[in-house]
């Protein structure tokens, strides 16, 4: 029931997440990102725990690949699930269960995958990826945002969409980037205005906060 993007930026290497969907509040369990590690889009019949220790398992070094491998191998109901990983080297793994709500499937492209269940059709993830495409001399967030608004354009979730997330990590321990629609009913028109917020009050804010290197961890 959602249409997610996993993508690290072959430029600035900033990972994100980026989800729309139906149902409320898609950022708080389905969109997980580490910076300097990865990020996990977990949807369909939903487990979080598939982000978490996907994640966890990436911070120990695992590929996208062998992470997706582990995490379901240990999912009873792996065939009703749907995620999308990819990791800091940019190397992505998706899986689509056959108990996924049609129309389900996914595509993957350099650096990022695209997934989603309850579509219009293959056409929402063949938009998304084209965007994705023809965008890598943009800044990450707003590929994502390109991307699942060019994927709404045709079709999107049948059911529409009312929550929406674009999470972007960079170097810092802290996001870049963190729009969250919880229930929305014009939930895209909100994205589009929040993202020009983002841009024009936020983000300049966001680069001036304190640095790790800056700020020793406690002993």
């Amino acid at each position: 029931m959602t249409f997610s993007i996993v993508a690290r930026c072959e430029r600035t290497g900033q990972i994100g997440v980026a989800a729309v969907t139906a149902v409320q509040s898609v950022g708080k369990l389905a969109c997980h990102a580490i910076a300097n590690v990865g990020a996990i889009a977990s949807q369909a019949l939903l487990n979080p725990y598939l982000a978490y220790d996907g994640l966890r398992l990436l911070e120990r070094g695992a590929t996208a690949e062998e992470a997706l491998e582990r995490v379901m191998k240990g999912d009873p109901e792996a065939h009703k699930r749907q995620v999308g990983i990819v990791d800091d080297c940019g190397r992505t793994a998706v899986w689509t269960g056959n108990d996924t709500i049609e129309w389900a499937g996914h595509r993957t492209g350099r650096f990022y995958c695209t997934q989603g269940n309850r579509l219009a059709g293959p056409q929402v993830l063949r938009q998304a990826a084209k965007v994705m495409d023809e965008t890598g001399h943009f800044e990450l967030a707003e590929r994502l945002l390109l991307a699942l608004e060019a994927g709404v354009a045709v079709g999107g979730d049948t059911d529409g969409e009312r929550s929406v997330n674009i999470l972007v990590f960079s170097d810092e321990e802290y996001p870049l980037c963190d729009i969250r629609i919880d229930d929305h009913d014009g939930a895209m028109q909100e994205l589009r205005r929040l993202f020009k917020l983002y841009q024009n009050k936020i983000l300049p804010n966001v680069l001036t906060l304190p640095k790790r290197s800056d700020i020793p961890r406690p002993i």
